[in-house]
């Protein structure tokens, strides 16, 4: 198992550290702080809005996930806020490149 082929699946994962228990972000195989290796899980489904854009009448955002784990995506309705609530709702590969899109709770 590794980040991308699950992610292809439709399934974020997030991986931590088995020696030091530290999360790793970005996805790796190995710890970045003690080079040990990593067990993967499921990532949480909601997070929070640290930022936000707009193109045309597309709302894109920065949410953090997990502490140290940030990712950007595509909100699918409403107007959103600094530190609102939000739910991965999908994501996954498409023509090479990850995507993300998320829904304001």
């Amino acid at each position: 198992m590794n980040f991308e082929s699950e992610l292809k699946k439709g399934i974020f994962m997030i991986s931590e550290c088995t020696h030091c228990n530290e999360t790793v972000w970005p996805p790796s195989e190995y710890c970045n702080r003690c080079f040990k290796e990593v067990s993967w899980g499921k990532s949480p489904s909601e997070g929070k809005i640290m930022e936000f854009s707009r193109q045309n009448k597309n709302y894109f955002c920065l949410v953090e996930i997990k502490k140290g784990v940030r990712i950007i995506g595509s909100i699918s309705s409403g107007t959103p806020n600094i530190g609102q609530n939000i739910r991965l709702d999908r994501c996954g590969i498409k023509d090479g490149n990850y995507f993300f899109e998320m829904s304001l709770i």
